[in-house]
């Protein structure tokens, strides 16, 4: 089987005709604010991937979603970063729905067969910052509670029609909680603010979210139970794993492009372009792995070391293959198109994405010493 032809075949089957449609646009108008790549994501039912079929979707699993992101990024990266933090806020939602009698199933139909896509608000891409940490609090009031904060950068703020965040629940004595709240994006008290400067992967459309006192039914806030040795629970202990493979199966689609174009340009020795391809797929089959497990129900503590493990092997192949990619490719595929440097910077936001490398780095120590990961 040629490079990529898995990924290619698994996002056909999952959204027929997409790949078409945006083969029909430049890689830089798929990339430019306000380009079409979320709206055709939208309309091939991009939005129902991860809901079970029997509430209108397509019912993928993890190992399926692995390939199919690495497809999309490969044709968009920003369209990939997009669809991603719509998939990350789903993935917790089937989560939740597995043992829930509540809300989650009337709105996972709705994110299928309505086609709504849907914001993820929870940790920002600083260094430093804790995963876990809201970014949003929330302070009791008649009909629910009200939600204020903001949320920089969040994806999809031009196309989200809901928004999942994490927010701080304030108790009368001033203590807080964690909750996960899900809020209709038309909500009064929502504003979109311009904060994403950069041309690099400006069609994932990530801006500001402000929520200032945004109503906020109780049946739309989950209130997850942490372990206090791990400071996680079953939910976000999912949501970290599917969150770890699919952003990284987004720089691997984005690194793969350009080893395709190397690989159709002929350019370098054949030795070195194997050892590219090689690299990518030793990538593919960590994250594979960790999807296999995600697939036969075995989420716990240990996947998620693996698949923290899986994601920063694969944020440092990346950005050795892509250095060498354009090298080979050359100056005048560099300096003739926009898509060679496009591509080449992209790649780099993956280490933006939380949890970085550096603040995890002492819970794997110890996860290796014999300990529970334990991720803040």
């Amino acid at each position: 089987m040629k490079f990529l032809e898995a990924e290619y075949d698994t996002l056909e089957a999952l959204l027929p005709g997409l790949r078409k449609a945006l083969g029909a646009h430049s890689l830089s108008e798929l990339e430019e604010r306000g380009g079409p790549g979320i709206a055709a994501f939208r309309e091939a039912g991009g939005a129902g991937l991860l809901v079970p079929a029997e509430h209108g979707g397509a019912g993928a699993g993890a190992r399926d979603m692995v390939r199919c992101t690495r497809a999309l990024a490969t044709l968009s990266p920003s369209v990939a970063v997009a669809a991603t933090m719509h998939n990350f806020s789903v993935a917790s939602l089937v989560t939740l729905a597995a043992t829930s009698t509540g809300f989650e199933w009337l709105l996972l139909d709705a994110v299928a067969r309505d086609r709504r896509m849907m914001s993820s608000a929870f940790a920002e891409g600083r260094t430093g910052q804790g995963v876990l940490t809201p970014t949003m609090t929330a302070r009791r009031a008649e009909g629910g509670w009200l939600v204020s904060g903001s949320k920089k950068p969040c994806s999809l703020s031009a196309s989200m029609d809901l928004i999942s965040a994490s927010v701080a629940l304030i108790d009368e004595d001033g203590g807080s909680d964690l909750g996960i709240a899900v809020i209709p994006a038309d909500s009064p008290g929502i504003s979109i603010r311009p904060f994403w400067n950069s041309t690099v992967l400006a069609g994932a459309e990530s801006d500001e979210v402000v929520l200032d006192d945004v109503l906020v039914a109780d049946e739309l806030i989950i209130k997850p139970v942490l372990d206090p040795e791990t400071n996680l629970d079953e939910l976000n202990t999912t949501g970290l794993v599917w969150f770890n493979l699919l952003v990284s199966a987004i720089y691997l689609g984005t690194a793969s492009e350009l080893v395709a174009r190397l690989l159709a340009s002929g350019r370098g020795d054949t030795a070195t372009r194997v050892d590219l391809v090689t690299d990518l797929e030793a990538s593919a089959f960590a994250l594979d792995r960790v999807a296999w497990d995600v697939d036969s129900g075995r989420v716990g503590n240990d996947s998620l070391a693996n698949a923290l493990t899986a994601r920063y092997s694969t944020q440092r192949t990346i950005r050795r293959v892509v250095g060498d990619a354009v090298e080979l490719l050359g100056g005048m595929a560099f300096v003739s198109s926009p898509d060679v440097a496009r591509l080449a910077a992209s790649v780099h936001a993956l280490a933006f994405h939380p949890p970085g490398r550096m603040s995890t780095a002492e819970g794997l120590a110890q996860y290796h010493a014999g300990h529970p990961l334990r991720i803040e």
